[in-house]
Order: C-alpha cells, then structure tokens, then sequence
C-alpha cells in the first residue's frame, strides 16, 4: 500500500524470519559467530537466548544457510508444556517414518539414521526452538540423544534455543549433566539506540529506499517505545509508514511516532506506557518503572549539567514538532531549576529540625527563633 508512495521494492519491515534482511549488529555477528564456532568445533550441545522477537529464529536461520551440504539439519519449533513424545516429534523433523512405531523402535531408526548420514560424510544438527517451554524430563532426554557420541565419532550435535528463561531452567540441580555439556551459551541482546537508527536504515535501503524516510528524533522515540527488540522495532515502523502514507507525508517525525506509540500504549506491545515528545526535550534515556532513580531530585552539578542540556537542545534541534516547545521552556526551567533543587533537598536531605532559609542567612533551629535573636534574650537574663 506505502511501497510505491516511499519508493520501496518490497515491505521493509516483515515479521517474517528472513536471513536476507539480517542486520548484522555486533551483538548479532557475536552470536552467530559462536554458534558457527560450536558447529565448526564440533562442539556436542550449544545453547542461544534473547528476548522475545531479538531475531533469534533468523540467526539460526542464517547459520542453516552458511552451514551447507555438509550438515543434515533437523528443527522442533513448535515446543509446549504438554510436549510429550520427544522421538516422534525428532523423527518428524528428518522425515523419518513415526506412525505406529514406539519409542525404543523410534530410537533405534533415529541411531540408525545417524550412522547412515555419518558414514556419508554429513554431520547431523538437531535445533530445538522455544527451548524454554520443555520440561525437566524432556530436556533430559534430549541430553540423552547426545549419548549416541562414541569415542571421536560425534555423529549428533545438540543446539537449544530459547527465551532467557532457558537460563534458569538449566540451572536447575536435575539438568547439571545437560548444563555441563553446554561448550558455548550466545546471548542475543536488545539493539542499543545507534544501532537500532542503523538497523531501520539498513531494512529501508535493502528494497531501495531512503534511508533518511525517518528523522532522527523518530529513530529515538522508536527505540526507546521498542526498548531495541527488532520484531518490535519492525512494527512500530511499517505502522508509521501507514499513518505516514495516509497523512502524506513523505518524511516520518517524532510527532508521528508518538502519535502510534501512544494510541497503541494499551497493547502492552510498548511497555505500561509511551515515550513522547516530552521524553526528547529532556535529553535523557527514559526509565522503565521500578528502576530505583527519580527524575526531578537533583544535586546542584546535576542540575547545572540539565540545564546546560536543555539549552544545548534548544539550540541544536531540527524537528519542528520539538524545537518549538524546547524553546519556550528554557526560560521556565532556568527560572524553576535552582529553587526546585533547594527544595527537594529540604524535603529528602535536611532535617526538619533545621531548615536552610534561601532568602537571608539566618538560619533557624528548633521553634524557629534565629539564632542571635535567642543568644540575645539569654544575655539579658544573665544580666
């Protein structure tokens, strides 16, 4: 519907697993390089994690590919918490026959596959995807195919994929033996905010677009409300593209994404709530709920170092929807800053019994009398 209005060959943004649209981030070179480490290697079982939608699937997809002849590969992806069966389910990703058979000829057909792809000079990969929902038994007896290695004849490798939970699943005292066997554990991480920028321009400029169709206080808003997961990242821009398109504009700005953002808040797809306009104006990263920080307590260098960014922003920014609205607001919060940190510091940091007086220097204890005011009156009882 948008391609032809933005010049696009094809949909940059598909959910769809394709190795052809991988953006290579150093996180995901660093993964998949381990994983291409184990295979090389020979390395008996390997285990990947990431966030739900970081591009996991099309990692693996991408090694598949660079793997070649030399490996038969196997995938399970449609793991569950009632997933039973477990030789069933691997007869079916090598095509081997599974109706009518029970589990020790189900076995004894897979072993008997292995030393025929072995003997043809083929090594045999088995992926198990969305790792994370097996139970403990069946985790087990997925380290008990890893037995059919004798000696240095390693005829089944082992690789397990899935969500972070994956993690505190092996750590489990019933799963030590599978633990143990892990040679390399990759962790795909959430893009950082530069190469979440990079990785939208290299989806557009992969079906021959503008990589500049996004302005960069767009590209900010959308990794801070996709917190760097690619899936999410991919959403959030094909529906900006769709608004865009509708409202004819040919250039996306961070209006639009906080538009999207917060109409769509209530889809959880962003978190409990949306980073807007406002999050750009005050020149920091935002915080999720329940971090430990706060966001208007500040110490006197703090609060010098944000107001010299605003200012910094006030003067720099190009986006018409928040160089406006920066503007009027470093008069106010030149004006407010200074009083607003003496304040919270009264409110957090001095003792109600002593209270620091912003207007003269005297400084008052207790029922409030100045001090010379009450030396006074003590001279003269004296006397």
């Amino acid at each position: 519907m948008y391609e032809k209005f933005y010049g696009l060959q094809a949909n940059p943004f598909s959910l769809l697993p394709d190795p052809a649209y991988l953006f290579h981030s150093r996180k995901h070179d660093v993964a998949l390089s381990l994983l291409e480490y184990a295979m090389n290697n020979r390395l008996t079982v390997s285990a990947m994690t990431g966030e739900v939608g970081s591009g996991k699937t099309t990692l693996v997809r991408k090694l598949m590919n660079q793997l070649g002849d030399s490996f038969t590969v196997g995938m399970i992806s449609n793991t569950h918490r009632g997933f039973d069966n477990l030789m069933q389910w691997v007869a079916l990703a090598y095509g081997l026959p599974f109706k009518g058979r029970d589990k020790v000829e189900l076995y004894q057909d897979f072993v008997a596959f292995l030393c025929a792809e072995y003997a043809a000079g083929r090594r045999t990969l088995l992926i198990v995807d969305e790792a994370q929902n097996l139970d403990v038994e069946t985790l087990e007896e997925i380290r008990l195919l890893s037995n059919v290695n004798a000696d240095d004849h390693l005829v089944l490798q082992l690789l397990l994929v899935g969500q972070p939970e994956l993690h505190e699943l092996l750590r489990k005292h019933e799963l030590r033996q599978l633990a143990q066997r892990i040679g390399i554990f990759a962790r795909l991480e959430p893009l950082d905010e530069k190469e979440t920028g990079e990785y939208i321009r290299h989806r557009i400029e992969l079906v021959g677009g503008d990589p500049n169709i996004f302005h960069k206080n767009a590209l900010r808003l959308i990794h801070w409300n996709s917190g760097g997961i690619p899936r999410v990242i991919n959403t959030l821009c094909e529906l900006a593209l769709v608004y865009g398109y509708a409202d004819g504009k040919l250039r996306i700005d961070a209006t639009l994404i906080a538009d999207i953002a917060r109409d769509r808040v209530d889809t959880g797809l962003y978190g409990d709530h949306a980073y807007d306009l406002r999050t750009l104006r005050e020149q920091t990263p935002p915080r999720r709920p329940g971090d430990g920080h706060t966001d208007r307590h500040l110490t006197s260098d703090s609060g010098n170092a944000a107001m010299a960014a605003t200012v910094a922003m006030a003067a720099s920014a190009t986006d018409d929807d928040v160089a406006g609205d920066v503007t009027r607001d470093v008069a106010a919060a030149a004006a407010n800053l200074t009083i607003d940190i003496v304040l919270d510091a009264v409110a957090e940091e001095v003792p109600t019994a002593s209270v620091i007086n912003t207007r003269r220097s005297t400084t008052t204890v207790g029922d409030g009398a100045p001090k010379r005011k009450r030396r006074a009156r003590a001279k003269s009882r004296r006397s």
